[in-house]
């Protein structure tokens, strides 16, 4: 046989002899992973063998069945093998570098308390002189009660998770009825026969998840009140009868806590600021006992414009955002009353009365 061909034959028979080790390390990689062996494994094992190969040729004479068996030579199997330990050792630098790279700030935003989101969110706000980031970031730690879920609860609702409120309790026991949806916007066809406060909670979470919502599916009653009211920082009231009126009228004078009250009946609403605490009239202070069956009928009885809790609504979410930020002059002593018949806005001045059964007007 010509000395060529010798030499092409001798290294066919080298590399067959190689190839076992290679089928080897593909069983270890491919099978390990149809075996589900973890990579840790599978490199356990990558590791083993090579110091089989390695420790053949460095402890075994040479000719012997053994490295003969194996093919190649030391050089060439130390070679490939401290090849495959630096491509790992790549593959993990990327990775490190990778992790390194999503962990570290990409933005001065993350330090802060808002995400990118929530500063894109919130950027009308943000760019208002009365409210700004300090006003944003006040609002985002502010914890608001809303009594009701109804006609006035709705857009309140909406209106504070849109604003960024962080914390927004609703208390409501009813549950949604196909004769609500005319004026409540915010349930639909969907919620007939769902607790408001659950169907209240679906939507703002959906209009914005940053926010916390704790939903109270209950009647406000005296035996919670207190417990209830202490948490917040502000009320909206904005039930349909006068005994949850003045109950939260009572907790909240008896706690220093400012309530934003909302009424409407037909084509009419009214919003003021009680807040006997800073100097304000309470709610008994302005209407010292409950009107007699039938003279104030509810907006079942009475019938009430659908539009026009959304206009009362979104006065008090807008005195909230004020409250809250101190922005503006708020309605303290002061009852703004909107007829929709006429499209007439007018505002009224209010005082302590002197003697309140509730807050003791004039003379505190």
């Amino acid at each position: 046989m010509a000395p060529r061909a010798v030499k092409v034959a001798s290294g066919l028979r080298g590399a067959a002899k190689m190839s076992w080790v290679l089928l080897t390390l593909a069983l270890i990689w491919l099978g390990g992973a149809y075996l589900r062996f973890t990579r840790s494994q599978r490199w356990y094992l990558t590791g083993l063998l090579a110091a089989v190969v390695l420790l053949s040729f460095a402890v075994l004479p040479a000719g012997n069945p053994i490295t003969a068996g194996l093919g190649g030579n030391f050089t060439i199997w130390a070679v490939f093998f401290v090849a495959i330990g630096l491509a790992a050792l790549y593959g993990r630098g990327l990775v490190w570098l990778k992790s390194r790279v999503s962990d570290a700030p990409t933005s001065d935003a993350d330090d802060g308390p808002f995400t990118d989101t929530e500063l894109d969110r919130y950027a009308r706000h943000i760019v208002l002189r009365e409210i700004g980031g300090p006003g944003q970031v006040a609002l985002k730690n502010a914890k608001v009660l809303v009594v009701g879920a109804g006609g006035l609860g709705s857009p309140v609702l909406l209106y504070l998770a849109a604003a960024g409120v962080g914390t927004i309790g609703v208390i409501d026991d009813d549950v949604v009825d196909n004769s609500n949806l005319q004026r409540q916007v915010i349930h639909r066809d969907a919620d007939i026969g769902v607790p408001k406060v659950f169907s209240a909670e679906a939507a703002m979470r959906a209009q914005n998840p940053a926010i916390e919502v704790r939903p109270y599916h209950r009647r406000l009653t005296d035996d919670v009140a207190d417990e209830l009211l202490s948490e917040y920082d502000l009320i909206l009231e904005g039930s349909d009868n006068f005994e949850t009126r003045y109950l939260v009228n009572s907790v909240a004078t008896k706690l220093g806590k400012p309530v934003i009250g909302g009424a409407l009946s037909q084509w009419e609403g009214q919003v003021s600021t009680f807040d006997p605490a800073r100097g304000a009239p309470c709610y008994q202070c302005i209407f010292p006992k409950a009107p007699a069956p039938g003279l104030a009928p509810s907006c079942s009885e009475a019938g009430v414009v659908g539009p026009l809790p959304a206009i009362i609504g979104g006065i008090m979410a807008t005195e909230a955002v004020k409250e809250i930020t101190g922005a503006g002059e708020g309605l303290r002593g002061r009852m703004l009353i909107y007829d929709a018949m006429y499209a007439e806005t007018r505002v009224i001045k209010t005082k302590r009365r002197e003697g309140c059964e509730c807050c003791g007007g004039a003379s505190l």
